[in-house]
Parts: C-alpha cells; sequence; structure tokens
C-alpha cells in the first residue's frame, strides 16, 4: 500500500511596491543568503539603513539565518527598493507561516505604503508650485 505524504512548499513568491519600485522575492528554507538582481545584498544595497529595511522583517520572526532570498527589485530608486522588499519579504513570510502574521502586523509591516508622487499639473511649473504673481 503506498502512501503519499503531504510536505509543506518551502518555496514561497511574493510581490512588495513603494512609490515606483516593485520587488518580486522567492523565499526558500536555506541559509541565509540573499541576493537581489542577482547581487548579494551588501553590494546591491551598499549602506546599512538599506539592508536594515530589507532585512527587518526577518528580524521581527528571528530567522536571519533561516530562509534564503531570491529578489528581483525594478524602478523607483533605492530607498523604494529596499521597501519593497521589505513588504515582499513580509508577505513570503506569511505564505510560508500564516502564525506570523500577528508579529508582522504588530510592526507595521504588512501595510503598503501607499504614498506617491503627486502629477505636475497643466499650466504650472510643477504638482503646487505657481509662477511668481506679478500685480502690475
Amino acid at each position: 500500500m503506498m502512501m503519499t505524504v503531504i510536505t509543506q512548499n518551502s518555496l514561497m513568491q511574493a510581490t512588495g511596491r513603494r512609490k515606483t519600485a516593485t520587488a518580486t522575492v522567492v523565499l526558500n528554507q536555506g541559509k541565509g543568503e540573499i541576493k537581489i538582481n542577482g547581487k548579494d545584498l551588501e553590494f546591491y544595497f551598499p549602506t546599512f539603513v538599506h539592508r536594515y529595511e530589507v532585512l527587518k522583517p526577518l528580524e521581527v520572526i528571528e530567522a536571519t539565518k533561516k530562509f534564503d532570498i531570491v529578489g528581483k527589485a525594478r524602478g523607483g530608486g533605492l530607498m523604494g527598493q529596499a521597501q519593497a522588499m521589505k513588504l515582499a519579504i513580509a508577505r513570503a513570510l506569511i505564505k510560508y507561516d500564516p502564525s506570523y502574521r500577528s508579529l508582522l502586523k504588530k510592526e507595521g509591516l504588512l501595510t503598503r505604503d501607499p504614498r506617491m508622487k503627486e502629477r505636475k499639473k497643466t499650466g504650472r511649473p510643477g504638482a503646487r508650485k505657481r509662477f511668481q504673481f506679478s500685480k502690475r
């Protein structure tokens, strides 16, 4: 008699966005290696602030050396990409284990930041800037 064993799929994929940046993440059980656009985390995000943003969801659940992450980041600047990666990693962790949701939610890591750049209006030099007013 053959028995089939259903195991939890350790390969989780999620997407995160911030401003005009988009990040896609594939989360897998491993040793803690993080690659973004084919580069190591330290080379892609050279400053500590950006790396801290990306690693925050893993630090909250105390699993920095438990998962391997392969990510793709497009658009925006480095900070927008780092925050998009943060959201993508948090969403992937919830798919992996739904019990992480309360910890990540409490830290505010599951909320997509809705702030975007305001569009430039016609007849104006910028979104809110006005040309100099001349009374005469």
